[in-house]
């Protein structure tokens, strides 16, 4: 009898309830949560070159990317089982929103495991990835972006800790502030670990995190370093700005060059998870090629999955850039004619979030349209003569339709890293973290707007 494949499975209608479906996507998330009754085995022992000594288990507080590594998913070759600084931190957020009876408990294993893992990276916070026991991953890329979303985190949790955990989150806090201070200037592989040089997301992440210990004071006199910081850093996201191509380039003084990196849906995870405005409309413009590049019939790598989904009043899927050859399966090379890329669900619930965010700016302030922000705002109907709180509307629907997509081409709301641009099914590695992360916080950006 044939095995089952969830790739191969739809399951959800496209109508589903998105805050009864949040209340099942917050369990699933938790499943990549270790504590000291729930742990993970270190897989590397049956990944060729990655051998280990003998079963390493997971220490509390450990937050995995996914479950996937090549011998319990076949489909891929990638070995997810790491702590990812930045997709912790993401998921660590929503633990703490979710206000869990044993959150606390949760959200304490984490802060511990920082710890640790900060203890373990030799004073150097720019380890991006660690062991699920809380070693450095070794020949892996250095980020900058980790210490500043934890620091997010971190400062999201602590009123919710006890004294102990309260003062361990003191010093990291300090920690990670006083590496932003030393090097927000200073480049680095940015977050999709690709492509080394000054991150548009990685500066508004740091510029976010700045001006919150500004507002938060977290035991360090450091307030004039704060502020020029704070400075620097918005002279230089505005140095982004391409005015000829109008739209926001993701990655200035690259090393290593990617040809078609923009425009790049970490210019919207930048709004989402960063200090850059959603009424921006430099963003909006950039959001609207991001848009248009995946959805219209005459682009080189629009999805064909979106114009199926149209019908349906779904979508449209986003991917992250319009030259991506990552399929996520087994290499970074081109499979087969374009689109080689595919969309992901946290990119679409990042794109959704922006919309819903946007959406209670609008209720509470006007459109912000201009000529930069037209093409934006006619893609959802909205144009100058629009009532705000009919564009408002205008605005909630386009995001529910995209995280109903999400909904309608998951697993029974098992979330992937990214589903095929033809078929839609899910593929990938399974259960990623910040799948569900992403659509939790775009449900909650939904409640306000």
């Amino acid at each position: 009898m044939p095995r089952i494949a969830y790739e191969l499975v739809q399951s959800a209608a496209p109508t589903a309830d998105l805050d009864r479906v949040a209340a099942y996507m917050l369990p699933l998330m938790l499943r990549n949560v270790s504590s000291d009754g729930f742990t993970f085995v270190d897989p590397r022992d049956v990944v060729a070159g990655e051998g280990t000594a003998g079963p390493v288990f997971s220490l509390p507080g450990c937050i995995i990317a996914s479950p996937s590594f090549p011998a319990n998913l076949a489909a891929v070759d990638q070995n997810y089982v790491y702590n990812w600084v930045r997709d912790a931190a993401i998921a660590a957020m929503e633990i703490a929103e979710a206000g869990l009876p044993l959150g606390a408990d949760l959200l304490e294993d984490y802060v511990s495991f920082a710890d640790v893992c900060s203890g373990n990276s030799g004073g150097d916070l720019s380890v991006a990835v660690f062991t699920i026991d809380g070693r450095p991953r070794p020949k892996w890329s250095h980020q900058h972006d980790g210490p500043a979303l934890q620091g997010l985190a971190l400062l999201r949790c602590r009123d919710r800790l006890e004294a102990s955990a309260q003062e361990v989150t003191g010093r990291l806090l300090r920690s990670n502030l006083a590496f932003v201070l030393d090097n927000y200037q200073r480049p680095r592989v940015n977050l999709w670990e690709e492509v080394e040089g000054q991150s548009f997301f990685t500066r508004s992440v740091q510029l976010r995190f700045l001006e919150q210990v500004r507002a938060e004071p977290v035991g360090q006199d450091v307030g004039s370093r704060i502020d020029e910081a704070v400075g620097w850093l918005r002279d230089a996201l505005e140095q982004h700005w391409d005015p000829g191509a109008r739209h926001y380039v993701s990655i200035l003084e690259p090393v290593n060059v990617r040809e078609g990196y923009d425009p790049n849906v970490d210019v919207v995870l930048a709004a989402v998870c960063g200090a850059v405005p959603v009424t921006d409309t430099r963003l909006l413009a950039t959001a609207a090629q991001l848009r248009r590049q995946w959805t219209d019939p005459t682009s080189p790598v629009a999805y064909p999955i979106n114009a199926a989904d149209a019908q349906l009043q779904l979508g449209p899927l986003m991917g992250r850039y319009p030259g991506d050859t990552y399929d996520g399966d087994f290499s970074d090379d081109p499979q087969g004619p374009l689109p080689t890329d595919h969309p992901w669900a946290l990119c679409t619930a990042a794109f959704a979030e922006l919309y819903h965010r946007l959406a209670a700016a609008v209720r509470q302030g006007g459109v912000p349209l201009d000529a930069l922000s037209a093409e934006f705002f006619d893609q959802v109907g909205v144009t100058a003569g629009t009532d705000r709180a009919i564009a408002a509307t205008a605005l909630r629907e386009a995001g529910d339709r995209m995280l109903r997509a999400i909904v309608y081409h998951s697993d029974h709301f098992e979330l992937s890293e990214q589903f095929d641009g033809r078929t839609g099914y899910e593929k990938s590695v399974r259960n990623l973290t910040w799948s569900y992360a992403a659509f939790l916080s775009a449900v909650r950006a939904r409640r306000s707007g």
